[in-house]
């Protein structure tokens, strides 16, 4: 049945929903959005940062945020590793295209066998002071679960951006991606900025798994339901744009939100993905697309 304060808490949990979406996909728009690298792998990682924060918050108390942060920079050292491999198998030769994502694929797959193996199948969650506890504004409720996400996930999102266009290595990641050749006669390796844009991009999943553990319990597998939305997002926000990646979330969260109030839970993906594929109609390079 329809109401206001239904409808108001309704678009109060899709922003705020869009806004986890947003530290899921803020990296994908810089690998797959700027340095056209298609890491499906992105949201297993994702599910790694998520058992991290389990693992730690489980043995020692530690707040599974803070845990998400102090990960980065390993995340971080591991995606340089990581296009590293990449380039030399793939890239270098130019076999990247499909190769590179059978590569990706394989990733996701072992990433998803050895979670299984090591943690079984159950699902997984954390404890922390702010989860369980809500605000209420009138008769808008503001759980704290989904606040404290939320509120991460706009800072991260604004950390980068501002990392992107006012650093010189922000600003070398996104001339790489528009003009590479001119990029090498400027005496810049293109191969090292690459390989510091992915290793920025997969820190970003450190993040975004101990914000999705605060949110709600994860599984090994869990990881599948976002590889669509976090591809879809960086394509609606404009292939690389970090403010067009994080309005695209929100618009996705609120969409998704509303049809699961007023709908049903089952018509939400199908909803959402006819909005964007509408947007994309009406508008192709995205909303913040050049």
């Amino acid at each position: 049945m329809f109401s206001a304060d239904l409808l108001a808490n309704a678009v109060v949990a899709g922003v705020l929903l869009g806004g986890f979406y947003a530290a899921v996909a803020v990296g994908l728009a810089i690998v797959f959005g700027q340095i056209d690298i298609v890491n499906i792998a992105h949201p297993a990682f994702v599910i790694v940062g998520a058992y991290i924060a389990y693992l730690l918050n489980s043995r020692f108390g530690f707040d599974p945020v803070l845990v998400g942060l102090a990960a980065t920079p390993v995340f971080f050292l591991f995606g340089v590793l990581l296009y590293r491999i990449y380039f030399a198998a793939f890239e270098r030769t130019g076999q990247e295209s499909l190769s590179g994502l059978a590569f990706f694929f394989g990733v996701m797959f072992i990433i998803e066998v050895s979670l299984i193996m090591a943690y079984g199948v159950d699902y997984r969650l954390v404890q922390a002071e702010y989860i369980g506890q809500s605000w209420h504004v009138g008769y808008i409720d503001l759980p704290l679960r989904m606040l404290v996400p939320f509120a991460v996930s706009a800072t991260l999102a604004a950390g980068i951006y501002a990392y992107l266009t006012r650093t010189f290595m922000g600003r070398a990641i996104q001339a790489v991606a528009q003009d590479r050749v001119a990029l090498q006669l400027m005496g810049a390796n293109p191969v090292r900025i690459k390989q510091w844009a992915f290793g920025l991009g997969l820190a970003t999943a450190a993040l975004a798994g101990a914000l999705l553990i605060v949110i709600g319990p994860v599984e090994p597998s869990l990881g599948r339901v976002y590889i669509g939305r976090a591809f879809a997002i960086v394509v609606l926000g404009g292939m690389g744009s970090i403010p067009g990646t994080f309005v695209a979330a929100v618009i996705l969260g609120l969409v998704e939100s509303l049809v699961s109030t007023f709908a049903g839970p089952s018509w939400a993906p199908a909803v959402a993905f006819g909005v964007l594929a509408l947007t994309l109609a009406v508008r192709p390079a995205g909303l913040f697309g050049r």
